[in-house]
């Protein structure tokens, strides 16, 4: 399976982790989000950015997952609280993943996102032992804004 990642160009070749804190992890937890598409990861990039610095380049990353659910823990709406895609709700979350991540119940934790919660982010955990085994950049392409994003 093939998921879809943004970032500035400096980290397109590379798939690390700074372990900077998110909405499904804390602080010192090194994972790598990444959207089920490329219009998902784009919404979600608008979003975190709050603005969109064209200026700055930035790469679509391709990363390859193992297409079995073995490596894989999916979490559901309703496995959720009522409000989880509250901002307040962020300390629930990032508990539910951090949990996953510190027991290293799965390679690959499947989230709704927050924006379109049908479609799916899936968050990586490299520091799993078989990150380097199942995990590989693709391709990293060029990612072009649309103007009307702007």
């Amino acid at each position: 399976m093939e998921l879809y990642r943004i970032t500035t160009e400096k980290y397109a070749y590379q798939l690390s982790s700074s372990g900077s804190p998110n909405r499904w992890n804390k602080k010192g937890e090194f994972v790598l989000y990444a959207g089920s598409s490329r219009s998902l990861s784009t919404l979600e990039l608008v979003v975190h950015r709050n603005a969109i610095a064209p200026e700055k380049k930035f790469k679509m990353i391709i990363i390859s997952i193992p297409d079995s659910d073995t490596f894989t823990k999916t979490i559901t709406t309703k496995d959720l609280p009522k409000n989880w895609r509250k901002f307040q709700e962020y300390p629930t979350l990032q508990n539910i993943g951090s949990q996953w991540y510190n027991n290293r119940e799965s390679l690959i934790l499947k989230v709704p996102s927050a924006i379109i919660p049908y479609e799916y982010n899936f968050i990586i955990n490299t520091k799993y032992e078989s990150f380097d085994k199942y995990i590989k950049l693709i391709r990293t392409e060029n990612y072009f804004w649309d103007d009307r994003l702007l």
